[in-house]
Order: structure tokens, then sequence, then C-alpha cells
């Protein structure tokens, strides 16, 4: 028989969050290595450091040079960030590449983003607007 482990209920925060500043082309590579982020799923638990607080998620990433079959290559690790806050960050983003002369600042509507609540996996089949939820991703 196949035994498949029990998924955490917060496993799959890390992939919900959008990760701001990451080129497009990179976007696909992040989710090629199985990253655990058990040490953020367990300050959401209680008696954490994050338990009972409203959290706003967003994730970027961290450019590492590492050696893979004996070649250099540059893999993007990625990073969740945190912020604690009774009010949500800021709706507009700014866009910025080598290609562009200036930073461009932009409400986030207009890109389809927000700050979103994020539904734990054990309360997905729930309606939503019962849920109290404390956590928003970046979306």
């Amino acid at each position: 028989p196949e035994y498949f482990e029990d998924k955490r209920n917060l496993e799959d925060l890390w992939v919900e969050t959008f990760p701001v500043g990451t080129e497009w082309d990179q976007l696909d590579s992040l989710y090629d290595i199985n990253c655990n982020f058990s040490n953020l799923e367990n300050a959401f638990e209680e008696g954490g450091l994050l338990s009972g607080k409203k959290v706003y998620l967003f994730g970027c990433t961290e450019p590492q040079l590492v050696m893979h079959k004996l070649e250099n290559k540059v893999i993007c690790i990625p990073v969740v960030v945190a912020v604690v806050s009774p009010f949500p960050p800021s709706d507009k983003i700014g866009i910025n590449s080598v290609q562009r002369e200036a930073e461009e600042i932009i409400p986030m509507k207009p890109m389809k983003m927000d700050w979103v609540p994020y539904i734990p996996l054990e309360d997905r089949d729930s309606q939503v607007e019962r849920l109290k939820t404390e956590i928003f991703i970046l979306r």
C-alpha cells in the first residue's frame, strides 16, 4: 500500500504569496525546490509569535550562486516577509527594471493584485464569509 503524508494546514502558505521583485522568467523555477516553511507555520500556531495577530505576507526571492552538476548556477531562494499590523500595507506597487528609466508607482488594482485573506487547508470547505482570518497574502 502507498503511504501519503498528511498535508499540513498552512503548508501552501508560501506558495500562495506573490513573489514581489522576481523576474517573470524565474517564477516557475521557484517551485522546483521543495521548500519547507514550517517555521512560518509554527509561528501561527497557538502560542506562536504570530498567533492571533493580523499579519500581511508577501514573497520575494534571494538569488544565490550555487554549484549544480559541476557548473555554477544562480537559483532564486523563496523568502516570505510577514508584516504585523492592524492596517493593510500600501495598495500601491513600484515597477522597476533595468530596461526602465525610472520606477513607476501604480495602484495594485489595475495589476489585479490585492491583499486577500489566506484560507488554511482545513477551512477551505467552509463559507469564506464566516471565517475570521487574520492572515492576508499579496496576490
